[in-house]
């Protein structure tokens, strides 16, 4: 079957741009959501922009996981030795602990600076998520 789809003319370019669009749900919608975090919009209630985004955010992020793992068996082999590949699920992996214990210590109500720098790594690993993504072609 991963053979198949990663010869069909169009079904793998499909894949690229539902990974794709998945990811820029993810992206965009964490972003909003952290601008609001630290401080810009003020006048935008906190969790109904939370609920909002964070839904999306998490279809975005089912999206990008489900066509990156069809994508991912088109070529394993290549891939599980590929170091920036490996490091891109590290980093998503580390996104996720970060976002897990974000809410685990209830950052939305509490907006501390804990909150920010928590945001602000969120952002990072995301940024680089992004890079290893883009660079796993070149390696």
């Amino acid at each position: 079957m991963f053979a198949a789809l990663g010869a069909h003319p169009w079904a793998y370019p499909m894949l690229e741009v539902v990974h794709l669009l998945g990811v820029g749900l993810l992206f965009g919608n964490l972003t909003l959501l952290e601008l609001r975090v630290f401080g810009l919009g003020k006048a935008l209630p906190i969790e109904p922009l939370a609920k909002l985004s964070l839904g999306v955010v998490a279809t975005g992020f089912l999206m990008a996981a489900a066509s990156g793992l069809l994508m991912f068996g088109t070529q394993a082999g290549e891939l599980l030795a590929n170091r920036v590949f490996t490091a891109k699920m590290v980093l998503i992996m580390l996104a996720g602990c970060n976002a897990g214990w974000f809410h685990a210590r209830r950052s939305l109500q509490r907006q501390d600076g804990m909150a920010r720098v928590l945001m602000l790594l969120s952002t990072v690993l995301w940024l680089l998520v992004l890079t290893c993504g883009r660079w796993i072609g070149y390696v």
